[in-house]
């Protein structure tokens, strides 16, 4: 039985004074908030659909989107990212990473696109810790006072949330397909129960997934983890060319349990 939800766009302040949006959610008679992170498609209609149902289950649920700042708008939509990213994707695995290839790709692309590709690419450590600081500032201004504190990303905002876990007393947080910390020691600092969730064939992902078993083990953490073999990156998304229904729904039903285990 579905129950109402109240819906609407908010905004919060972040760290340079921008006011950012975020999509929220909520039952009634809620306790916990559980913040989602985007993947490099932004504030999309799978995240929100994503965040409806989360709520359904009695959560307070927020997304931020990430590229609302005014120099951002217009410019970072799905459709542009996309269209700015296809043609690096295009190139053998091999390329990627050549300079010579690269500026290539990026020589016929039209203005937006080089900001993109500039952005998500070449600047990308920056537009991660700008996010991460985005995210802190959320946290402080809508999380902090919860009863309990969840954390759920996808891809790139798996990343962020994984990491942002080591920052932030989270007391639960889960990683759908996301990158490892670029500090793996910084995994000492996670306090609440972690859930890590990886697609068989991703390769690039999952290279230090020993790294993180070997932290789990020297920290003592709260793990949980699951493979989906024969799954690609994004599989969870119903909107992608990856997806994979089973093991989505799979993964829906553990990350529920994982999250009434330690939300309520």
């Amino acid at each position: 039985m579905e129950i109402k939800l109240d819906k609407k766009m908010k905004k919060f302040q972040t760290f340079d004074g921008a006011n950012l949006d975020f999509y929220e959610v909520r039952p009634d008679n809620f306790k916990s908030s559980i913040m989602v992170v985007s993947e490099i498609w932004g504030l999309t209609e799978f995240i929100k659909s994503f965040s409806d149902r989360l709520a359904q289950d009695g959560y307070r649920v927020m997304a931020p989107d990430l590229y609302s700042r005014p120099s951002d708008k217009g410019i970072f939509t799905e459709e542009n990212i996309m269209d700015a990213m296809r043609p690096l994707w295009a190139l053998p695995p091999e390329k990627r990473r050549d300079p010579e290839a690269i500026n290539s790709v990026k020589s016929n692309l039209s203005d937006t696109g080089k900001k993109i590709f500039e952005f998500v690419s070449e600047k990308r450590m920056e537009m991660e810790e700008r996010m991460l600081r985005d995210l802190e500032y959320l946290y402080e201004s809508e999380l902090k006072n919860s009863h309990k504190k969840g954390i759920v990303g996808f891809c790139m905002g798996g990343g962020l949330a994984f990491q942002i876990s080591t920052q932030l007393p989270f007391d639960a947080s889960v990683i759908f397909y996301g990158a490892s910390p670029r500090n793996i020691e910084d995994m000492k600092n996670i306090r609440g129960a972690l859930f890590c969730i990886y697609a068989g064939e991703d390769s690039g992902i999952n290279a230090t997934l020993g790294e993180v078993a070997s932290a789990v083990a020297r920290y003592k953490i709260n793990f949980e983890m699951k493979m989906y073999p024969g799954t690609y990156h994004a599989f969870f998304n119903h909107t992608g060319m990856s997806y994979n229904k089973e093991a989505s729904d799979d993964a829906w039903e553990r990350m529920s349990m994982f999250f009434r285990r330690n939300l309520e």
